[in-house]
Formats: structure tokens, sequence, C-alpha cells
């Protein structure tokens, strides 16, 4: 495969993985196919705070993505308003993605949690493409198929992105005027982050590395030696936090693990999802958002958090950046100390902007 070579000095897994929390509850159905989990993979359980909906479908370009549909317990005066949840790079709707969406639907809001195209149980190859004009056309269809509900006020809805899908939701809000009011949670710019770095001091070369090997990824994919691919981890723990520091290996211990592991979730990424990333700027329109609020909530302790920084310093208001004091970027996925302030903080939010007009 194009690129051996380049992971022993360049491991993907050193740019920061993502992740989020599923419930494990033993003898639990899988929350799409209805069947048990595999052995050792977590299942998604949902409370009785809210009524979970599985396997809903809409399209993104001609393509069919699915994902589950959250409604709050109990009778409705009228349509709701509604947010639209993405998920992490390499993540999946069960994910952190699930978990904000069903505790957000716990305090009134439908709720979607959906898997981008390319991922997950979503439709469309090659499988493992993050392609980043896709996510936001993601977005944007998400939002379009929540206007078909009845128990959804078209007029109010708004995006929550979590981690790369922090940085998708900005430039979906930008131009999709139907957005609003925009929150994100350890939010980057995963372009930034294949250039730069997870903490933004990445040396150049890199990402030049990393375009070399893509550029043979597509010459051996002309000449028929199928899809040309990446992984996203190392093998170990141990392997993660020599190459990646505390990011790293959060990011395996989260995708790897019985902390929060799932069948779907990416485990590797194709060769050319690289030079589409390479140009794409989450962060170039963001002052389109404007008068549309903005709220961003970053860990303290994120090694990401420069780019929530950057992204906030471009927007022009009304806006808020909030802190989670000791968060890591990873913890903000799943971990209760951190996720509960988190929510309490976006519900009060959307609970504020998305309010019925008088």
């Amino acid at each position: 495969m194009p690129g051996t070579d380049l992971h022993r000095q360049v491991p993907p897994w050193n740019l920061g993985q993502g992740g989020a929390m599923v419930v494990k509850v033993a003898g639990a159905l899988d929350a799409v196919t209805g069947n048990p989990p595999p052995e050792g993979e977590p299942a998604l359980c949902v409370t009785g705070e809210q009524h979970h909906e599985d396997g809903r479908h809409f399209t993104s370009a001609d393509l069919n993505l699915v994902g589950h549909l959250y409604t709050p317990d109990g009778e409705a005066d009228g349509p709701r308003p509604a947010i639209v949840v993405g998920h992490p790079g390499s993540g999946v709707k069960e994910q952190a993605a699930g978990l904000y969406a069903r505790r957000l639907a716990g305090h009134g809001f439908v709720t979607l949690a959906f898997d981008a195209a390319y991922q997950g149980e979503s439709e469309g190859t090659p499988r493992g493409l993050e392609d980043p004009a896709q996510r936001v056309e993601d977005v944007k269809s998400a939002v379009s198929f929540l206007t078909t509900r009845d128990d959804v006020d078209p007029d109010r809805i708004g995006v929550l992105g979590i981690c790369a899908s922090g940085g998708y939701v900005l430039p979906a809000a930008a131009t999709d005027h139907r957005i609003q009011a925009v929150g994100t949670v350890s939010a980057v710019d995963i372009a930034r982050q294949f250039r730069l770095g997870a903490d933004g001091a990445q040396d150049p070369a890199v990402i030049q590395g990393m375009l070399d090997a893509a550029a043979a990824a597509r010459t051996a994919e002309a000449r028929g030696e199928g899809m040309q691919s990446f992984p996203l981890f190392p093998d170990t723990a141990e392997q993660a936090r020599a190459l990646g520091g505390r990011h790293g290996f959060e990011g395996f211990e989260y995708y790897r693990t019985e902390r929060a592991q799932y069948p779907r979730s990416a485990k590797f990424l194709t060769w050319s999802s690289v030079d589409r990333l390479a140009f794409f700027d989450a962060f170039g329109f963001v002052d389109l958002i404007a008068p549309r609020p903005l709220l961003m909530i970053v860990g303290s302790e994120a090694v990401t958090s420069w780019m929530a920084v950057e992204a906030f310093q471009h927007a022009r208001g009304p806006k808020e950046l909030h802190w989670i004091d000791g968060a890591s970027h990873v913890d903000l996925y799943d971990k209760e100390r951190y996720v509960g302030p988190a929510v309490a903080k976006l519900a009060d939010f959307f609970k504020a902007h998305l309010a019925e007009a008088e």
C-alpha cells in the first residue's frame, strides 16, 4: 500500500482522534439491527427520559444517510425546536453524537444524530472517505429532513457539532439560514489538524509527505490496485501514548477499548481523504453566521483548544467561548463530570435561542 514507510514517520493517529460514550447494558440489543451486539462491543441504551426512534433515513447528495431520532416524552402544545447533532471524525451516531442527542432530548428538543456519508450505517463508497464538502452537505440535508416532520418547528432548528463536526457545522450554518443557533463541543477544523497537527505545531513536512502518499494512492487506484487506505490507530495503547501523547492515548482508549468502541466506527481513512482535506477551511466564513448565535464549548486541558479559539476570533457574534475546567478534548465525549455541565450549558443556550416567537 502506498505510504507504508510514511506510517513509521507520520502516524495518522498523531493527528489526534476523538470519541464519545455509549451505555453498556447486559443483553441489550443493537440500536439499529435489533440483534445482540458483537461480543465485547457496547450497546446503546435509552432511558425513560425520552423516546428513541431508530433507523431514520434521508438523502444527502443522492446518498442514503441513517440517523437516530430522539423525541421528548409527553405531549407538546405544538411543533418543538430541534437540533442536528454531528459525530466526531471516525465516530458514529451510536457514540458521542447519540449521547448528546439523547441528553438534549431530555431537555425538550427533537434531536437527530446521524452517520456521515461513507461512514457508519450510511451509504457511500469508498468506505472511510472523509470528504469535507460532503460532510457540510450532510448537515444541511439533516436540517432538510427535520423540516419535513410535523413535530418539528422548521423555524427553530439548531446544530451541534462535536470534534470534526464542530468544524463542519460552521460553514453549514454560515451558508444555510434555516439554522438558527450553532453549538460546538471540542470543535476542530480537521483540515487544520491534518495540516498543522492537533497542537498546531506539526512540521510542515508531515502534510507534504501525506500528500505524496495520497497522490501515489490515486495512481494505484487508477491502475486497478484497489482502494488505498491507512489505519487511524496503532495496535496498542502503549504505542498510541508514545506516538500521540495523552491526546493519542485517549483517542485509542475511546475507539479501541470497551470505553466506547463500536463495530461501525471508522478504523481507517482512504488516502483520497487527505488531498480533499488539505485545502478545506472550516473557519473561512464563520463571520457569516452572525447575527445568529454561536456557543463553543472547550476543555481547558484540550490540546486542540487553539482551533476553537481561532474560530471564535473570526466569528462576529453574538458568540460565547465556554471553558470546561479540567476537561481534555476526549473527556468531553463521555465523562459525566464534563458532559453534564456541557449539556446543561447547551440546553440553556438552545432554549434561549430556539424559543418560540411571541
